[in-house]
């Protein structure tokens, strides 16, 4: 089944007043990404969400606030891949997904390890990052998708990063992706509810044309 995540602002928190709404709509996994934040930050910024809404929070920094707010996930950054603690901290998750962020294709097609979810970028020239263009070419992508989809053993569920809007979630499906991570297209919006529920129309007629073949 095809899924849409958000990611959240990197340093501003424009997207707390719409959150309320983008749940109510269905958002059902909300990226925090605040590198520059302290832990201090980062739990405040937990705690200004209702509670019946955290478990769709992930984390791509401190962990640890994962398990005592209840949270959904982790999403590990590159360089929380490298790190010495990684395999502790995987092992004191317990049933949190766990995600991750990869780069090219060969990273995709070589890791082992079994995350819930990978997400790929950039998919389409960045809207919240200036001079950050694709660095893809989709029919490439497909065909890669395509091998994993019947790979025996494990097949890494692959989210789309960058640039995406409503004028190619179309595309993204139909490339095979699993889901796909939308951020400048909505923050950006004078509306993120209303440009978020466009986002969720246009993904699932996707996914209805995929399946009737049309």
């Amino acid at each position: 089944m095809f899924s849409l995540l958000a990611i959240t602002p990197h340093d501003e928190t424009v997207e707390l007043p719409w959150l309320a709404q983008l749940f109510a709509a269905n958002l059902q996994r909300l990226h925090v990404r605040k590198p520059g934040w302290s832990r201090v930050e980062l739990a405040n910024y937990v705690q200004a969400i209702e509670p019946q809404y955290r478990p769709r929070l992930v984390l791509h920094s401190h962990y640890d606030l994962a398990h005592e707010y209840g949270l959904g996930g982790i999403h590990l950054t590159e360089a929380a891949r490298r790190a010495p603690g990684l395999a502790r901290l995987l092992r004191g998750l317990g049933g949190l997904s766990v995600s991750a962020s990869l780069h090219t294709l060969a990273e995709v097609q070589q890791h082992r390890r079994r995350y819930n979810y990978v997400t790929l970028s950039p998919i389409f020239n960045s809207i919240s990052k200036e001079g950050c263009p694709s660095g893809f070419d989709l029919a490439q992508v497909q065909a890669v998708l395509h091998k994993l989809a019947v790979r025996p053993g494990y097949r890494p569920q692959v989210v789309a990063l960058g640039g995406l809007a409503a004028g190619n979630v179309a595309r993204v499906r139909e490339a095979g992706f699993a889901g796909a991570a939308v951020l400048g297209s909505i923050w950006q919006s004078p509306n993120p509810a209303a440009t978020w529920r466009e986002l969720v129309a246009q993904a699932s007629a996707a996914s209805q044309s995929f399946h009737t073949g049309s």
